[in-house]
């Protein structure tokens, strides 16, 4: 299916193809900003058949940021990033003071305040928007560069950014990342290089090349790697009523910088499904391949978006994962909702390794507020412990 997602967070082609509204002078500029603001309060609660206590989290994410006129072809944007647990603290991640409950299930929110975004861009170039700083970087589905929005706290960049769209229906977009902070506070030093571009002048579907040159200089060289692959996907209308739905991806992932194991592994995506009367149902197979040594890995993800809710794959095993799953979503009344069947195996020997159930109800009321309800159950055959999560949670932004 075509991405209807931004290429990176805050909307860089919005950059490009929207009238900007300049101001008149620099302080003009400064002063005539829009304030921002995004709450979420959420409850977690995890049960997992390895731990001996049931994790219960509640926390309240708040972010507020300040985004300067455009002047000139400047636009400047800062924002900061609180995550405060509230109760006995009772789950497995650090409180405000660094301690850590290790009995307790996992809940990967701790509390942690940081500067969330910091960044400077420019659009006076023809076509093209640089920015500079630290920033939400989102490329096609987060696959592979992603900001785990779904946690308190995001993942960001230090990074210069440019996306270029003055080819006839094509967009390049090239970052070089310095820094990666992860979701749990962790800082990351790189000199990692991302090339994405993408073309949607077909009139069946969007075609989408990438190189993701991953040097994260933390890790001697045990999660470097080059990723290359491409991406298909579309949709066709087939009658007044149904949609076509369809998605096809391959990448191979190798050596690269500190890594020099030999590392070799393949990435695959197929994906069918059709929409009709508000009804959309799609089955798909995503393989990560694996030879019991070295398994295919997307360190820079939104991993939680795939492969299960209850987030048992963060790490591909060593012999690799197949992942059939099948969907069904609709939106009565506004409220969305989704269910999902994930089963999963190994690619290198085909052990079982479980199967999981999603389910999600969410709705925004009006133009700044929102509400959800989301579940994830996970049985395990031989991978990882039985486990239950459950969340809820409301959101306002403005």
């Amino acid at each position: 299916m075509v991405n209807k997602r931004s290429v990176f967070a805050l909307a860089s082609a919005a950059f490009l193809l929207a009238p900007a509204a300049y101001a008149h002078t620099f302080t003009d500029a400064l002063t005539g900003g829009t304030p921002s603001l995004d709450m979420r309060l959420r409850m977690e609660n995890v049960s997992d058949d390895a731990k001996p206590d049931d994790a219960n989290a509640l926390t309240l994410r708040t972010r507020l940021g300040y985004m300067t006129q455009d002047y000139a072809g400047w636009k400047i944007f800062g924002e900061m990033t609180n995550t405060s647990a509230f109760g006995d603290h009772d789950y497995a991640s650090p409180d405000a003071k660094g301690a850590m409950k290790t009995t307790y299930a996992k809940v990967a929110d701790p509390e942690l305040s940081r500067i969330n975004q910091a960044w400077v861009s420019y659009s006076g170039v023809s076509d093209t928007v640089f920015k500079l700083g630290r920033q939400r970087v989102i490329l096609d589905n987060a696959r592979f560069v992603g900001n785990v929005g779904w946690r308190q706290t995001e993942q960001v960049y230090d990074a210069l950014v440019v996306a270029n769209t003055s080819l006839p229906d094509t967009t390049l977009i090239y970052g070089f990342v310095s820094r990666a902070y992860n979701i749990v506070g962790a800082e990351v030093p790189s000199q990692s290089h991302v090339v994405n571009i993408s073309y949607n002048g077909l009139p069946f579907g969007k075609i989408t090349g990438y190189a993701y040159l991953l040097d994260l200089q933390k890790d001697s060289g045990a999660l470097d790697s080059q990723t290359l692959g491409l991406r298909f996907g579309g949709k066709q209308a087939l009658s007044d009523d149904f949609n076509l739905l369809y998605a096809l991806e391959f990448a191979n992932q190798g050596e690269y910088a500190d890594a020099n194991d030999g590392r070799d592994a393949n990435y695959t995506k197929l994906e069918l499904g059709g929409s009709f009367a508000g009804v959309t149902a799609k089955v798909g197979q995503e393989k990560l391949g694996g030879d019991g040594t070295y398994s295919f890995q997307t360190i820079l993800a939104t991993k939680h978006a795939f492969n299960g809710w209850a987030d048992k794959f963060l790490t591909t095993p060593a012999n690799g994962l197949v992942d059939n799953y099948f969907s069904i979503g609709a939106k009565p009344m506004g409220i969305k909702l989704l269910a999902v069947y994930h089963t999963f195996s190994a690619d290198e020997g085909g052990d079982d390794y479980g199967k999981e159930l999603n389910l999600l109800a969410a709705k925004k009321l009006g133009k700044n507020y929102s509400v959800g309800l989301k579940y994830a159950n996970y049985e395990a055959d031989t991978h990882g412990d039985d486990t239950n999560k459950v969340w809820l949670w409301g959101q306002l932004k403005f």
